[in-house]
């Protein structure tokens, strides 16, 4: 058997490398290994381990997305706890994954002050963000885990899944925001980013936001 370590594995961005037979004691070493400071994403299910290297477009996607997210719950004044990619997993499910952007919302307050999450006691994340392709492994993590709601934005697309008998069903309603049409707003407006940039896109969406609530 050929033993190799973590420094000795390089992923290049966009990328994904794929483990088999990874044992849960493994994952959690690896997990600490590595540490909260990184790039690479990490998804586990049953004994499988993926490691995915996001490219500089997907991290810029991401952050604005995270971005119109808040801005549309601070104009609604729905009240969140954002927890980032904090790696959500329960060893007696043997799954874990870590999102893009996660958000608790309807289970916000019982997250307030919250510095480690333990599955078994808190609730899973209400909505997860993921961008780029969600491979198998990450899916099967996220419908073990019973994350409600999981948005995935691909090729200028935006995907709503909603967690249904433990599957995901796909849908142009957004449960979270119901009355918005969340699927063309979000990639149009990640769209004028590339152009108009991060600032402006952000101040206009705002607006957006803003006449839709009062039209008049």
């Amino acid at each position: 058997m050929v033993t190799l370590q973590l420094r000795q594995l390089s992923v290049p961005p966009g990328h994904r490398v794929i483990l088999h037979d990874v044992s849960w004691q493994e994952f959690e070493a690896i997990l600490e290994e590595l540490g909260d400071h990184r790039a690479a994403r990490l998804a586990y299910s049953h004994g499988t381990l993926e490691m995915r290297m996001p490219l500089p477009k997907d991290e810029k996607a991401k952050v604005i997305i995270g971005d119109l997210m808040k801005i549309l719950l601070e104009e609604l004044e729905v009240d969140c706890e954002t927890f980032g990619s904090t790696t959500f997993k329960r060893e007696d499910m043997a799954f874990g994954v870590e999102p893009d952007d996660s958000f608790y919302i309807q289970n916000h307050a019982q997250m307030i002050g919250k510095e480690r999450i333990d599955l078994t006691i808190d609730p899973p994340p209400d909505l997860a963000i993921e961008v780029d392709v969600t491979s198998k492994t990450q899916l099967d993590a996220y419908e073990a885990l019973r994350v409600p709601e999981l948005w995935r934005y691909e090729n200028g697309k935006l995907q709503i899944n909603i967690l249904e008998d433990g599957k995901y069903i796909e849908s142009e309603i957004s449960p979270t925001f119901p009355k918005w049409r969340i699927f063309e707003a979000i990639p149009r407006f990640v769209e004028q980013s590339l152009t108009l940039g991060r600032s402006p896109t952000l101040r206009a969406f705002r607006q957006w936001v803003r006449k839709q609530i009062n039209p008049t």
